[in-house]
């Protein structure tokens, strides 16, 4: 079953059943004032941090409660409902809804009893503040009096674990005042001051612009009375709220407005929310006594995100490859970029930073769209670089380089739980490096000083240098860096002597590219050590690792080996086998064995599995993913991260039918009729699905904040559409489905527009037999930045 469409024109995703599988998410807002939305209304907003900076509750693990909630009621007859489908939950057979989740945006449609309304929610571009403005229509032929309530439930404190745990404290540190037209909340109010008296503090209001308060509420239990739940508060029933404010106990903001409507009569009242003290209030509610404020600023929202879309645009045979690539795989690599892993209805806000490896991947995913916003942020993650080489596994968001503790300090340790270095957090640098200056020709960019995080300062060519170091001065026993606290796979714990193949084949990509580099400065002593360090890394690979059809994961500390085809347990690996390519590690022979093997014992219905089969009973000391069922998270699910790479292995070996069988198989879009079993949005990637040896397969997990996100963003588009920018230029070398017989794809490059078409008459899958760029036809499938105009044609005959 499908519980609503992909609609590219307006790049929304529309639901139009509301009763879907799980809550289906959106984002609002940007990394000074987040917000996230279910189609359902639930969700919770934050200043800067989901962990220090909430607003407003939400019951993760339960049911889609509470949120930015409008109640409506007839008062003629009594009834009510609300303006998204839940918390009241009106029969659907009479209750019509849509939800349009859009690019910055959602909005909630819905027709009930003869009413219509429509709500707007958005966070304003460079605003901390957000709106919710409901458009209600009458459209029964009859005159109607109704009751509008806006309701938001207010944390009693920033920090989300204390709000929710410390009660004993935090029932008793906030009050609610009204005034005009809002609710005011304080809190500690004797250490910040009142709100009614122009402070700045921990003060946050709730307004409405657009019809008369009638009666309102500051303290939640009044506004639900007792017994009561979101789908039936009292005050609501009533008709009205006993105007009782909070003292001790829990806050909420709930405005009233009677409004008589005529026929085909409409009104629009907007509610608007932030931390915020009186006088700031003010300022903001005066913005809205126009409602061309809320066109345009939705407007500005469209144009903002389109543009940034619109410089990918992709056209294949296949609609759902080509609503992720154009609109929501793109999408949801900004949010991932701007979020990392801090807030959704999974990750609990609790994470006050970002992770080092998982920042520096999200990267990859927008650089072809907007490469200097991807630059700054590469430039604050260089800054989180130790002078050791090492990466901080978590870097704070107010993160200051240069007077950063490492986790060799044990107060370091103390504030972020981080007790020792990952193995792999610093090797992303080199892909996504080299990434941004392939898509801009910056060169330059090598030799920009950016401060280490604990000390000291050096170019970007030093700090890749140092990471190089970092692995070099960790090996093990076969000279192969060592697994540390963890190689990416978090739950392998390797150990300071043990050692991973994973991390090898990630430290001899980051040796090819940083011998390019080193090349083109001239750095001729640097490049022999490089090309050393490359001959010596890549025999002990396929000496010490490949095993006649794949290559091992690694080894323990006491030697033992991980991912042999003789285990019982865990004898098939995914990483090390897509890596080898990526990498260019294995020979043709080698990856060509390897990636049929990965199809014959890791591939499933849903996508492939990170490893086979799933531990229950051999699993190694420091195999922590024996901790989750079989087929579940590390231990043997379709770990959608992993996708992405296994997707552009199998592209750069020229096998485009593989490639997409593989992004079918996962892709959310490609399963939008299969939702009861996915479970999860059909327009975002889970962190993973459950795989065979689970009675759920194909259930889906841990929305819209993945890697996977990036990862199969890179695998698509340098993969499958084979878009490849290097220093100089841009290879282009699709690997498609042999069915295909065209594609184009428009691409802004380096300020020009590339126009390219790839024409595939005779099924093929890679490879190319003519390219055009102008009418011109070229060498080789290479175009040169040099010979760019600011509007070119490109031909690929396939």
């Amino acid at each position: 079953m499908n519980y609503g469409y992909f609609d590219d024109a307006n790049k929304e995703y529309v639901i139009t059943k509301p009763d879907t599988p799980a809550p289906w998410a959106n984002y609002l807002g940007s990394p000074e004032y987040g917000a996230i939305i279910s189609n359902n209304a639930g969700g919770y907003s934050f200043v800067k941090s989901g962990a220090n900076g909430r607003i407003l509750r939400y019951h993760f693990n339960s049911d889609d409660t509470p949120g930015r909630y409008i109640y409506i009621r007839d008062d003629e007859t009594k009834d009510y409902w609300s303006a998204s489908w839940q918390p009241v939950g009106k029969d659907l057979s009479v209750y019509k809804s849509e939800c349009h989740h859009g690019t910055g945006y959602t909005n909630m449609k819905a027709s009930y009893a003869g009413i219509d309304t429509e709500v707007l929610y958005y966070v304003p571009m460079n605003k901390t503040y957000e709106v919710w403005s409901m458009k209600i229509t009458n459209a029964s032929d009859r005159v109607r009096k109704l009751s509008a309530f806006g309701y938001a439930e207010f944390s009693n404190e920033d920090n989300y674990n204390q709000d929710q745990v410390n009660l004993q404290y935090t029932l008793f540190i906030t009050r609610t005042y009204f005034k005009e037209n809002k609710i005011l909340q304080a809190i500690n109010e004797n250490c910040t001051g009142s709100p009614v008296n122009g402070s700045t503090g921990k003060n946050r209001f709730f307004a409405q612009t657009g019809a008369q308060v009638t009666s309102y509420n500051g303290n939640k239990d009044s506004f639900f009375g007792k017994y009561h739940s979101y789908g039936d508060p009292k005050a609501v029933i009533d008709g009205k709220c006993n105007n009782e404010l909070n003292y001790n106990s829990n806050s909420c903001g709930a405005l009233h407005s009677a409004i008589e409507l005529q026929p085909g009569e409409s009104k629009v009242i907007t509610y608007l929310l932030g931390s915020k003290n009186e006088a700031e209030a003010d300022e903001i509610i005066a913005r809205y006594q126009s409602e061309d404020a809320v066109c345009k600023e939705v407007q500005e929202l469209k144009d903002f995100w389109h543009a940034k879309l619109q410089n990918l645009v992709v056209k294949t045979p296949d609609a759902a490859f080509n609503s992720m690539i154009n609109i929501w795989n793109a999408y949801q690599c900004f949010i991932t970029f701007t979020w990392s892993r801090a807030a959704s209805f999974v990750y609990c806000g609790e994470r006050n930073g970002y992770g080092y490896r998982d920042t520096v991947q999200d990267i990859q995913g927008i650089i072809h769209l907007d490469p200097e916003q991807a630059a700054d942020k590469l430039r604050f993650m260089l800054s989180a670089q130790v002078d050791n080489g090492g990466g901080l596994p978590l870097v704070k968001f107010d993160h200051n380089p240069g007077h950063e503790g490492t986790p060799d300090d044990p107060e370091y340790v103390k504030e972020t739980g981080h007790p020792a270095y990952r193995a792999d957090d610093a090797l992303w640098l080199f892909p996504t490096v080299y990434k941004y200056i392939s898509e801009t020709g910056n060169k330059s960019f090598l030799d920009e000083v950016i401060p280490f995080s604990n000390k000291g300062e050096a170019t970007v060519y030093e700090h890749l240098k140092r990471a190089i170091q970092f692995s070099e001065d960790r090996l093990g026993a076969h000279k192969m860096p060592a697994g540390l606290h963890a190689d990416w796979n978090d739950c392998l714990r390797l150990g300071k002597a043990g050692e991973s193949s994973f991390v090898a084949m990630q430290l001899y990509y980051g040796l090819v590219i940083l011998k390019e580099f080193a090349t083109e400065k001239n750095d001729t002593e640097y490049v022999k050590y490089l090309s050393d360090l490359q001959d010596e890394l890549g025999s002990i690979i396929n000496s010490e690792c490949w095993e006649d059809d794949r290559y091992i994961r690694g080894f323990t500390e006491a030697g033992q080996v991980i991912g042999s085809k003789q285990d019982k347990e865990a004898s098939m690996w995914l990483n090390p086998q897509s890596w080898a390519v990526i990498s260019g590690v294995a020979s043709k022979e080698q990856a060509e064995k390897a990636l049929e093997k990965v199809h014959e014992e890791l591939n499933t219905a849903f996508g492939v599995r990170v490893m086979a089969p799933s531990f229950k009973q051999h699993a190694f000391k420091g195999a922590l993913s024996l901790l989750f069922n079989p087929s579940t998270k590390e231990n043997g699910s379709v770990f959608s991260q992993t996708q992405g790479w296994i997707i552009l292995a199998e592209s750069l070996m020229g096998h485009g039918n593989r490639a997409f069988e593989y992004f079918k198989e996962s892709s959310p879009a490609s399963q939008n009729d299969n939702a009861d079993v996915r479970i999860l949005e059909p327009y975002v990637h889970g962190q993973f699905t459950e795989s065979a040896e689970s009675p759920f397969e194909g259930r889906a997990h841990v929305h819209w904040l993945t890697g996977t996100a990036s990862t199969v963003m890179v695998g698509c588009v340098e993969g499958i559409l084979g878009l490849r920018p290097d220093p100089d230029g841009l290879c282009i070398a699709p690997a498609i489905p042999s069915e295909w017989k065209e594609i184009t794809m428009e691409k802004v490059f380096r300020g020009c527009k590339l126009n390219i078409t790839v024409k595939n008459e005779n099924g093929a899958e890679g490879g190319y037999k003519e390219c055009y760029l102008n009418g011109v036809k070229l060498e080789k499938n290479y175009v040169s930045a040099t010979d760019l105009k600011d509007v070119n044609d490109i031909l690929l005959v396939m």
